[in-house]
């Protein structure tokens, strides 16, 4: 029995563990900095761009936006990573489309497995930039057509805007800071104080 009991709480660990316990106004912030960032893009698409003309909102932009306004103290959520992920994702992603490649088993991971690699030698891993470059590849006519458009907008400008918002919902809080200082920096600043 005790080795039973053992093992079902070994495995409720896994299942509830700290991090998922957030507070209610993690919960309420993520929300509305998720909703209000995705919606002025959705907005600026349909207030410009007839509902065929599907470009500023593209699926990876939901991702980001998990990481964005749901875990802003994650490294790969900070703006350095969200903008560079994903221009450097949507450039390998268009070079790869560009090369008339039409063998999708072999295009498609390239451009995902290329813009990973990328992403970690310039250090700006976030992990929803694989979709985008994956969305070069895969994406509609109209998306490829765009050729290193798609890489300005609608790329850059849903990242602005997406930063923009997280840093004012992400900020108003009091004990929420977007971006977040790294260590080293602190610890510097601590060095210096102290010297």
């Amino acid at each position: 029995m005790r080795k039973h009991l053992r093992r079902s709480l070994r495995i409720s660990r896994y299942v509830v563990y700290r991090e998922t316990l957030v507070d209610f106004k993690e919960h309420l912030w993520a929300f509305l900095g998720s909703f209000a960032g995705i919606a002025l893009i959705a907005f600026l698409q349909s207030r410009f761009l007839s509902l065929e003309d599907n470009l500023f909102l593209i699926g990876s932009f939901g991702a980001s936006a998990v990481l964005v306004y749901g875990v802003i103290n994650s490294p790969l959520a900070q703006p350095r990573n969200l903008i560079g992920g994903h221009l450097v994702s949507a450039l390998i992603g268009v070079c790869v489309q560009k090369t008339g490649l039409d063998i999708l088993w072999i295009s498609a991971p390239l451009a995902v497995s290329l813009s990973i690699v990328a992403m970690q030698l310039t250090k700006t891993l976030h992990p929803p930039g694989g979709a985008t470059a994956l969305i070069a590849v895969i994406g509609s006519e109209k998306v490829k057509a765009l050729g290193f458009l798609y890489v300005l907008s609608p790329v850059l400008s849903g990242c602005l805007i997406l930063l923009l918002i997280a840093l004012v919902v992400n900020n108003i809080p009091h004990g929420r800071r977007y971006p977040t200082r790294s260590r080293v920096l602190i610890r510097r600043r601590r060095k210096q104080r102290v010297s």
